[in-house]
């Protein structure tokens, strides 16, 4: 028996020996019998306190309940194997540390007696750099993380920025626009001016001419022709001029209302006898039929300008012999005022243009007009919560619609 333990002793001595890691070798009770210096100096003792101890003594307690059952199952299997694969495996040292070890089962037998012989390494300070590898990754990923927010944010006011530049940009190009447009209208105004002024007042100075030439009793009629002349030519220019006034007043928000409470039949019969002194042969107006009644709250003054542009103009780009028909449509809290003629309409093309300022559509540029009448009505309408719509067809005729509110919602 004492030569079986010297060379058990031998062949364990041998094995130690050739092998760097830390040895540790157990029988079936789980009993060191054997370890190396590596193994003893990694867990704190000297090889002749492990031998005879129970294996448990190198596990820490957390691990202690599971440890012993799963040694016998290994030595059922006798495999080699790696112990605790997928997971974290720790050993205890003598002064009760536990640190991270790796651990390689071999079994073995023996003169008939089962062992096993386990490779245990200290990882210790592999763990430690995976630590520190693990750490450096989340302070890498919370910088690029940190970058990325920086970036995003940097992004987004450089697109900020681009909007604002393309703002002021869009801002400076309108600018530009309007002030191009501006330019045009000044020019197409002073052209306007010049040719409207123009021909009335030369018609003033030709009959001014001519009635001082008339001084006998049988040219009184003449001398009343040529005044007549004058008056409507001068009325002319007076109502220019007031649109003029009335643009500057709408441009300036100076323009200032005034309701009042008036039969509609006042404004109509005011203005279509004034309409009458301007039609052409054979032209006639059909007056709007029961509006004696109809009493409206509104500014009179609007009420008559918008009637008096619209009826001179369905005139105006009348023919002779055509009838111009005024409409009265009673509703609810406002009224609707049709004007229909049977004149030479607007181009299709040029409807969208209508209510524009100085607009003349091209088969009216011969006949005499600011192109400003439309515009200034416009206005007036809808600063009072009114509207003016259309409807035209060329060679047939237009019907102009002025719908406003027959209370005053600020009594």
């Amino acid at each position: 028996m004492k030569v079986f333990e010297e060379k058990k002793d031998n062949i364990f001595k041998i094995l130690s020996e050739s092998i760097s890691e830390g040895i540790v070798i157990v029988n079936e009770k789980q009993e060191i019998v054997a370890s190396n210096d590596a193994a003893s100096r990694m867990f704190g003792y000297t090889p002749d306190e492990l031998l005879g101890e129970n294996l448990s003594i190198l596990i820490p307690r957390e691990y202690k309940n599971t440890h012993p059952k799963q040694v016998g199952e290994f030595l059922k299997k006798s495999d080699p194997r790696q112990m605790g694969h997928g997971r974290d495996l720790y050993g205890q040292r003598k002064d009760g540390n536990v640190f991270p070890v790796e651990a390689g089962l071999n079994p073995f037998e023996i003169y008939g007696s089962k062992y096993v012989m386990a490779l245990v390494t200290d990882i210790s300070v592999r763990k430690k750099q995976e630590k520190e590898i693990i750490e450096l990754n989340l302070y890498l990923e919370q910088k690029v993380e940190a970058r990325t927010k920086e970036l995003k944010q940097t992004i987004k006011e450089l697109k900020e920025e681009v909007l604002k530049r393309k703002k002021a940009e869009n801002k400076i190009l309108e600018s530009l626009r309007k002030e191009r447009e501006l330019n045009e209208l000044k020019t197409k105004f002073l052209s306007l001016v010049s040719h409207e002024f123009k021909t009335p007042l030369s018609g003033i100075l030709t009959s001014a001419t001519l009635v001082g030439k008339y001084t006998e009793t049988v040219h009184q009629e003449k001398r009343e022709k040529h005044l007549r002349t004058i008056q409507n030519k001068v009325k002319y220019l007076n109502n220019i001029l007031n649109d003029f006034l009335s643009i500057e007043r709408l441009e300036s928000g100076k323009a200032t209302y005034k309701f009042d409470v008036f039969p509609l039949s006042k404004v109509v019969n005011e203005v279509i006898y004034n309409a009458n002194m301007l039609l052409k042969d054979g032209q006639r107006i059909n007056y709007p039929q029961n509006i004696d009644d109809i009493l409206v709250n509104f500014d009179e003054k609007i009420l008559e300008l918008s009637l008096t542009n619209l009826i001179n103009n369905a005139i105006k780009y009348s023919a002779e012999y055509t009838v111009i028909d005024v409409v009265v449509i009673p509703q609810k809290d406002s009224l609707s005022i049709k004007i229909i003629d049977q004149g030479m309409g607007i181009p299709e093309k040029e409807q969208k243009y209508v209510f524009n300022r100085y607009f003349r559509a091209e088969n009216a540029l011969l006949d005499q007009g600011t192109g400003i009448g439309l515009n200034i009505v416009k206005s007036h309408l809808e600063n009072l919560d009114g509207t003016i719509t259309f409807e035209s067809e060329e060679g047939k005729g237009s019907t102009f619609t002025i719908t406003f509110p027959t209370k005053n919602n600020t009594n």
